[in-house]
């Protein structure tokens, strides 16, 4: 994992809210930075690598297998998560109960683990 990475990891690890994130997550043929399989979403941290060279295109690349595969991606500037991982944790989860209020899959009152539901059962 990167610095900002592992930044980000602090805050999304141990299930705040009861929201479980998994990190370096398999799809395909993709590594993804963190994954939530509740809320089909996967968050890359972006440096200037996404911007140079053929880095766009591979993004478009995944990017549309992952939406074949109904994942949606967050896509976050390492900037954002150097200057303050808490906020951006915060924003995740924000973005999270938001998606999982709309797909009807709200996380228990209390909850301090994720159900099992949704391939969400084993670490």
């Amino acid at each position: 994992m990167t610095l900002p990475e592992a930044l980000l990891w602090r805050e999304l690890k141990g299930s705040p809210g009861g929201i479980r994130f998994r990190k370096q997550h398999p799809a395909g043929d993709y590594i993804l930075d963190f994954f939530c399989a509740r809320a089909n979403l996967a968050i890359e941290i972006d440096g200037i690598a996404h911007d140079m060279g053929d880095g766009p295109q591979r993004d478009k690349k995944r990017d549309a297998w992952l939406a074949i595969h109904r994942i949606d991606v967050l896509r976050i500037p390492t900037r954002d998560v150097l200057a303050d991982p808490g906020r951006v944790a915060e924003g995740i989860l924000a973005m999270v109960a938001d998606r999982l209020e709309r797909f009807g899959k709200t996380v228990p009152p209390g909850a301090t683990a994720p159900s099992q539901a949704d391939g969400e059962g084993q670490p």
